[in-house]
């Protein structure tokens, strides 16, 4: 699904959100249900590409391992088909075997919502999904001390 042309007297920008997680170490913000911990300060770049022209944005993630991604501008002509988020590796060396997409593979955008945005007009508001990033030791799920140990931290 492509972006809808905005009125001409509409300012209309994007956002894209998502989160990175090491799955199996238990860092601070573990979340049970997800056997996960966020990764802060992973480096998350969007990339839009069509025909000739290619345009990209780079954010990091918070503590929470939450980042996003805002335009300041219409970013036409390019649709949201041809753009995709990319992590470009796990800040934490204990945890750098990527699970979720695969080696320099990135995730493509889906539309959540509109939303208005003072001084701005409207935002088209696209989530990724999780990234996921496990130990690089396959199969293992590490304790929190052997993945700070192995982390150097």
């Amino acid at each position: 699904m492509g972006l809808p042309r905005p009125p001409p007297n509409m300012n209309f920008t994007v956002a894209v959100e998502g989160y990175v997680w090491c799955k199996g170490c238990r860092y601070a913000g573990y979340v049970q249900s997800k056997g996960a911990s966020p990764l802060q300060n992973a480096a998350v770049m969007l990339q839009c590409k069509r025909e000739n022209s290619t345009w990209s944005l780079w954010g990091a993630t918070d503590e929470s391992g939450h980042f996003t991604i805002q335009t300041a501008k219409l970013v036409a002509p390019f649709r949201s088909r041809d753009c995709t988020a990319y992590v470009l590796g796990s800040p934490v060396r204990a945890c750098r075997l990527d699970l979720k997409p695969r080696w320099n593979k990135g995730l493509p955008l889906k539309l959540r919502k509109f939303v208005p945005v003072s001084d701005v007009g409207l935002q088209a508001l696209y989530t990724t999904g999780d990234f996921l990033f496990a130990p690089n030791v396959p199969g293992k799920v590490l304790i929190s001390i052997q993945c700070r140990a192995s982390d150097g931290a």
